[in-house]
């Protein structure tokens, strides 16, 4: 039973490890997604009539949300991989 809650522990550990990378990597994300998009909304005169603030803010959420999911399901699969094999040499 003690490996099963090690493993479930380890599960834990793992997920909030991704979690925390992938909110870091929407973050940044967002940041160097919303200052091009506002700029070019502003200034560029193709962008300026056809996004509006609707389509400002599905821009920037759509890539901070790509961000989160790509960065959160690597990290995890790599401390998964990095625990595996972390387990095969005891």
């Amino acid at each position: 039973m003690a490996s099963f809650d090690q493993k479930l522990a380890m599960a834990k550990r793992c997920s909030h490890e991704g979690v925390i990378a992938g909110a870091k990597a929407a973050v940044l994300a967002t940041i160097a997604t919303a200052i091009p998009t506002v700029a070019s909304a502003r200034m560029v005169p193709w962008a300026k009539a056809h996004l509006n603030h609707t389509a400002q803010a599905l821009i920037v959420s759509t890539v901070a949300g790509a961000a989160y999911f790509i960065v959160a399901d690597k990290t995890i699969l790599k401390t998964a991989r990095r625990n595996s094999f972390n387990d095969t040499q005891k």
